[in-house]
C-alpha cells in the first residue's frame, strides 16, 4: 500500500481513517475505552474506470468523502451518545443543509453583496470579481476563526491535529505510537482545509472569466462552475502533496497556514485514538 493515499477526518471524540480499500473509525467512548470499527470499501473508480480519470476523479473523490463523512459521523455519535438515537438520515440531512449553507455563504452571498455595492460604484467587471473573491476569502477565514472559539470545536480540531500527526508518522515510516506521532507536524498537504481554500482562491480566477450582468444568471453560473472548481482543486492538491518544486510550495503555503486555525495540538489520548483508526486501515491484522 502506498503511504501517500491515506486520508481521514475528525469525528465525535475520534477519528476516521480511509485507505483505498478500508474505512475505519476509532472513538473514545464515555467509559474511556477506544472502540474501533472497520468497513470495506468498493470505490466507484474501481467499478467504473472512467470515474478515475483526471478532473472526473476529483468529483468522484468528493462524493465518496462526503458519503464516508456522513456514515462515520453518524456512527461516532451513536458510540459517544448511546442513549440518544441519531438516525443516519438525520445526519445526512444535517450534512446536506450544512453544505447548502456553506455554498450560500461563501459563494452566493459575496456575489449578492458585490452586486448591491456595484450600483453606486462604477468599476470594471474584473475589479468587481476581485472584490467578490476577497469577500469570499474573508468570510471563509472569519467563519473558521469564529467557530474555533467553541470549546467543542477546539476539541474536534485537536482530533484533526491527531489525524494529521498520525498520518505523517506513518508516511515517514516511524513506529505508530503516540510518542513518535507527537513529534510530527499537525499540518498536512492533503488536508481538506487546504482543498477548500484552493476552491475559494480558484473561484477568484475562474469566476472573473464569466461576468454576466444579470444577478440571477451570475448566481446560477457560480453554482454550475463549482464542480469544475472542485475538480481542479483536487488535482492541485494531489500535485502539491507530491511535488517539491517552489511553485508547489507557494500554492500549498496558504493552505498550511490556514490549517493552524483548523487543527490543535492533540494530547496523548487523542493520538491513541487516531493511531487506532490508522492501524485498522494500514495493518488490519494487527488491529
Amino acid at each position: 500500500m502506498s503511504r501517500a493515499n491515506i486520508g481521514g477526518q475528525a469525528v465525535l471524540e475520534g477519528v476516521m481513517m480511509r485507505s483505498p480499500e478500508l474505512q475505519a473509525i476509532a472513538v473514545r467512548t464515555p467509559s474511556g475505552a477506544i472502540v474501533t470499527e472497520v468497513d470495506k470499501l468498493n470505490p466507484l473508480a474501481k467499478r467504473w474506470p472512467v470515474l478515475g480519470w483526471p478532473l472526473i476523479r476529483g468529483m468522484t473523490a468528493l462524493y465518496e468523502a462526503m458519503a464516508g463523512a456522513i456514515s462515520s459521523l453518524s456512527r461516532s455519535a451513536q458510540l459517544v451518545y448511546p442513549e440518544e438515537e441519531i438516525p443516519a438520515w438525520q445526519m445526512a440531512l444535517v450534512t446536506v443543509l450544512a453544505l447548502g449553507l456553506g455554498i450560500g455563504l461563501f459563494f452566493l452571498l459575496p456575489a449578492v453583496l458585490v452586486n448591491l455595492l456595484s450600483r453606486g460604484w462604477a468599476a470594471s467587471p474584473l475589479l468587481l470579481n476581485i472584490a467578490e473573491g476577497l469577500i469570499r476569502v474573508l468570510l471563509f477565514v472569519g467563519y473558521l476563526i469564529v467557530i474555533g472559539l467553541s470549546r467543542d470545536i477546539q476539541r474536534t480540531f485537536a482530533y484533526h491535529g491527531a489525524e494529521h500527526k498520525s498520518i505523517s508518522c506513518w508516511e515517514q515510516g516511524k513506529p505508530l505510537v503516540p510518542e513518535e506521532a507527537a513529534t510530527c507536524s499537525r499540518l498536512h498537504p492533503r488536508c481538506g482545509t487546504s482543498f477548500l481554500l484552493l476552491v475559494v482562491a480558484l473561484s477568484i480566477l475562474i469566476f472573473s472569466l464569466f461576468t454576466p450582468a444579470n444577478l440571477l444568471a451570475k448566481l446560477l453560473l457560480r453554482l454550475a462552475l463549482l464542480p469544475f472548481l472542485a475538480a481542479i482543486a483536487y488535482e492541485l492538491t494531489r500535485w502539491t502533496a507530491k511535488s517539491r518544486s517552489l511553485l508547489a510550495k507557494l500554492v500549498l503555503a496558504p493552505g498550511l497556514l490556514l490549517q493552524r486555525l483548523t487543527t490543535r495540538e492533540p494530547d496523548v489520548k487523542q493520538l491513541e485514538v487516531a493511531i487506532a483508526a490508522l492501524k485498522a486501515v494500514v495493518d488490519p491484522g494487527e488491529s
